[in-house]
């Protein structure tokens, strides 16, 4: 039996997770760093609309039938959904599943997501992870105790367990994971959902930067957003 090193519970192997492809959807997004602020924005107005517009999403995904979905655990958009939809889902009668790519993945998290992470962990109804090698952490070059291929396969198990994508996806994105994520999804005919910077920039332009105004305009403009090709 593997267990988490950061919160003790049990984890699973990937090959044991089966989930109802049809009414499950994974998340996928950038980090905190990719959030370059509006020039407008001298608070933190810019990372609230993004959040807001994600929850949004995913709110719109469990209207719309869906009741599980699949977070990779990394820090940024797939910890923050992991937290939205663990406090939704005794309410909504939803499902969490965390996709670790492997065990020592969070060893650079900051103290505020590593807490984040604990509680997300404690309440995932599954807690999967795709290597299950308990001593591997990436690297450039694959050796016993090493390999580059461990987000790849951890993006890919999401994408294969789900039917949609809910990412949020800067254009100019083309090395990072989320993008890894969203083209094989493309490829694998799924479905997928995403907004990106931009959305939020125009978003601020027509409404400014506050709050109450912006959660407003978001709650008016995702699903238009949502249901984009």
């Amino acid at each position: 039996m593997l267990y988490s090193l950061n919160s003790g519970m049990s984890v699973c192997p990937a090959s044991e997770v089966t989930t109802d492809i049809r009414k499950t959807v994974c998340i996928s997004g950038h980090r905190d760093k990719s959030v370059v602020s509006h020039k407008k924005d001298n608070s933190d107005a810019t990372l609230f609309a993004v959040r807001k517009m994600l929850f949004c999403f995913i709110d719109i995904a469990v209207s719309r039938g869906f009741d599980t979905f699949i977070s990779g655990l990394a820090e940024g958009t797939d910890l923050h959904a992991a937290d939205y939809v663990r406090k939704l889902k005794y309410a909504k009668d939803l499902k969490l599943i965390g996709v670790m790519p492997f065990l020592k993945h969070s060893q650079r998290f900051s103290p505020v997501y590593m807490k984040m992470l604990e509680k997300v962990e404690k309440d995932a109804d599954i807690l999967t992870v795709t290597s299950d090698e308990a001593q591997i952490t990436y690297g450039k070059n694959k050796s016993v105790f090493s390999s580059p291929s461990l987000y790849r396969e951890r993006n890919y198990f999401m994408v294969d367990n789900s039917s949609e994508v809910i990412a949020f996806l800067n254009n100019d994105s083309f090395r990072s994971g989320t993008f890894q994520t969203v083209n094989y999804a493309e490829r694998k005919g799924k479905k997928i959902h995403r907004f990106g910077i931009s959305d939020i920039y125009n978003i601020i332009d027509n409404v400014g930067t506050d709050k109450e105004r912006l959660s407003e305009e978001i709650i008016c403009v995702s699903e238009y957003l949502y249901d984009i090709p």
